[in-house]
């Protein structure tokens, strides 16, 4: 996804990937505190402190082995806890408040578009420092709001998926969810099945459309 991968370039990743965690996380924590839950508020995570967010295995590990595998960091912020006796409209208030982070991701990289066509910077033709950050911070939010919609149990997706399937498939999303990213990185390693592709494409033509 990112090409070629410089010291330079893992700095710059390393920074957007802590700013774009952290509104994240704090998305999910404010809208569940909005939605009568105020669960992740006392564990301080309506907070764009990227320490209040990270874990150490999946935060920091986890995007260093793929970033060497893929070429692209696939990253797992501490879980933001709600609780669902506290929320309103009951599952689809839970989806809201899992919705919310990949929303706050795409419309960063909205915002990061916004700025880069005000003050000039051509993001694609250009190989400067700024636009080097620019493109970085756009491709990445973007990046994690395709991954983290994917509907399969932990990511936010599945989340969402939960709200509107039948009883049946909620008990299976249980069921697969301790299990989750070992199924995700087989499907993304399955060339039958092409995930990592698809995933890829989506995140292009996303792109594409917003510059």
């Amino acid at each position: 996804m990112l090409g070629d991968i410089t010291l330079s370039g893992i700095i710059i990743i390393i920074g957007v990937l802590l700013v774009s965690m952290s509104v994240h996380e704090a998305m999910h924590a404010f809208v569940g505190l909005k939605l009568g839950d105020d669960t992740a508020a006392e564990q301080g995570r309506v907070s764009l402190n990227p320490l209040k967010h990270i874990d150490p295995l999946m935060t920091v590990v986890l995007p260093a082995i793929t970033l060497i595998l893929f070429h692209a960091p696939i990253l797992a912020a501490k879980p933001v806890p709600f609780n669902p006796e506290r929320v309103k409209y009951g599952e689809y208030g839970a989806a809201l408040i899992a919705a919310a982070g990949p929303l706050a991701n795409l419309l960063l990289a909205v915002i990061a578009v916004i700025i880069t066509r005000l003050v000039g910077v051509d993001v694609l033709n250009s190989s400067g420092l700024g636009a080097s950050i620019a493109y970085t911070f756009i491709t990445l939010n973007i990046a994690l709001f395709v991954f983290n919609l994917i509907p399969i149990p932990p990511l936010d997706g599945s989340r969402v998926l939960y709200a509107f399937a039948p009883e049946p498939v909620q008990r299976i999303m249980m069921q697969l969810e301790p299990f989750g990213l070992f199924i995700i990185f087989a499907l993304i390693l399955t060339p039958a099945i092409q995930l990592g592709a698809i995933i890829s494409n989506l995140n292009l033509a996303i792109l594409k459309f917003l510059l």
